[in-house]
């Protein structure tokens, strides 16, 4: 027998099977470990730590390892988060696999869908090579343009469905610098995780970017007993909003320089391009009018109480039955929907609800910000916001939210803390999730373009998260004060 005709054995993927049972074992450590002690907060409460609330822990510690170094599809993780609170009695099968199709998680779908129906359209290449014919060949700045027009488009709806309208008008741009779409290059990876960053970044700025917004101004009046306006959010938000988007901008071209200082002779294709589409068609005004109208009942409803009663979910999901109808899609169309990435969100969501309902993440967050009871207050403001930090990347934002803030509110007039300070420091974290995937849709959105790992995702979201929190400081002990917010309370 001919040896060259004997098969190879595939190689062993010694780190895959490090990381696989590295979080086995963090599981099996805390869900068999003895009980942990009770968190108490400052008026005396004790918070129990139940089996459930352990094993919703040692479940969270297993998904997020399996997460970060991608031992499984991520998709495969999110499905074993559901299987592993029925087999260990954490929580039931119907409350377990249920939150796989939240409205959020419906939301993300329908956001998608409305990216399916701008590429096959050809409204996001019209959009590319506009854009591409205002900022020319250098590759900085075309990244500089994306980016901008990004953060722009979060002033007035979700940060999902920005960044699923932005994917791909990316992928549009990137074709046009590289020969094989498919291939990652520096340029492709800081495209699309660039994108991914300041799509959060622009979605702290007004109320309409995320849902996160009216979560936290609610806690905030409940507690307080005062409302923080719509404008008023945006004029804190804005600099500092802006700002990161720049200081991304620089960090990525400082991390993953592209390859192409130009792209050469891309305007005058960029209009060959757009001259070969011809005149926009009625199937591009029937999308484009849809969209716009969608996203204008969700931003008026900010301002227009009959309109905010409808339920964004509901709105974005009409548009997609309209695609179905007017035949701008179609079934094979539905192929085209990366589940993957609605998989990873159910699974994301369904660990946050896990942590929520056995009360595991008011444990861990009494037992954080009780360290700060004591500190110096902007200590314990720091300590707010990166435990808020923490949280989202790995649930829901408006759940880390509704985690620490009461509790955050509560300590904070011991230390003698301005609660305007808490609410705004933690939508600042809230947003910018730099480090998972489950953590923002757009992370997961960038992800589908296949630039770049989980794990060099991790490794720049760790350098951009420790941007965010300098940032945020230098906001917190100087620029807010110079704005007029109150940081600390006087007499």
């Amino acid at each position: 027998m001919n040896a060259s005709a004997v098969p190879k054995k595939a190689a062993v993927d010694w780190n895959r099977l490090f990381f696989m049972f590295l979080g086995l074992f963090l599981f099996c450590i805390i869900y068999w470990a003895p009980p942990f002690p009770d968190a108490v907060d400052p008026l005396g409460k004790s918070f129990t730590l139940s089996p459930q609330a352990k094993g919703a822990i040692a479940i969270f510690m297993l998904a997020g390892t399996w997460w970060v170094f991608e031992v499984v599809p991520i998709g495969i993780t999110s499905i074993l988060i559901g299987v592993m609170q029925v087999m260990f009695h954490v929580r039931s099968a119907n409350d377990a696999f249920k939150d796989f199709m939240t409205p959020s998680v419906l939301f993300i779908f329908g956001s998608i869908v409305i990216g399916l129906v701008f590429t096959k359209t050809g409204l996001t290449k019209r959009i590319a090579y506009k854009m591409l014919g205002i900022v020319g060949e250098k590759t900085h700045l075309i990244m500089l343009g994306c980016f901008v027009l990004t953060v722009a488009l979060t002033h007035v709806m979700a940060h999902t469905a920005v960044a699923a309208t932005m994917y791909p008008l990316l992928l549009a741009v990137y074709a046009m610098y590289s020969d094989d779409p498919t291939k990652p290059t520096k340029f492709g990876k800081g495209l699309f995780i660039g994108m991914a960053y300041v799509a959060g970044a622009g979605s702290i700025i007004t109320l309409l970017g995320a849902a996160r917004g009216p979560v936290a101004l609610g806690f905030y009046k409940d507690i307080v007993g005062r409302e923080i306006s719509f404008f008023e959010l945006t004029y804190y938000m804005a600099p500092l909003g802006w700002l990161m988007m720049f200081l991304i901008w620089g960090m990525i071209l400082l991390l993953l320089p592209p390859e192409k200082k130009r792209i050469e002779g891309v305007r005058e294709r960029a209009a060959e391009l757009a001259a070969q589409q011809g005149p926009i068609t009625g199937r591009e005004i029937t999308a484009a009018v849809v969209v716009l109208t969608c996203i204008a009942i969700m931003s008026l409803g900010s301002f227009i109480p009959t309109l905010g009663k409808l339920d964004k979910t509901g709105l974005i999901l009409i548009t997609t039955l309209i695609f179905f109808c007017s035949r701008i899609l179609t079934i094979d169309d539905l192929e085209a929907v990366p589940w993957n990435i609605i998989l990873l969100f159910g699974g994301a969501m369904s660990i946050g609800f896990c942590l929520w309902q056995t009360g595991a993440a008011q444990w861990m967050a009494v037992h954080w910000l009780a360290l700060f009871e004591k500190a110096h207050w902007f200590v314990f403001v720091m300590g707010m916001a990166v435990f808020v930090l923490a949280m989202t990347n790995f649930i829901m934002n408006v759940a880390a939210i509704a985690i620490s803030m009461p509790v955050a509110l509560v300590i904070a007039p011991y230390l003698q803390v301005a609660p305007e300070v808490i609410t705004f420091a933690a939508l600042v974290t809230a947003g910018m999730p730099f480090m998972l995937l489950v953590g923002a849709a757009p992370n997961a959105i960038a992800y589908d373009s296949k630039q770049f790992t989980t794990g060099e995702f991790f490794k720049y979201g760790v350098i951009a998260s420790i941007l965010l929190l300098a940032v945020l400081s230098l906001f917190i002990l100087v620029i807010w004060p110079l704005m007029g917010m109150p940081v600390t309370l006087r007499g």
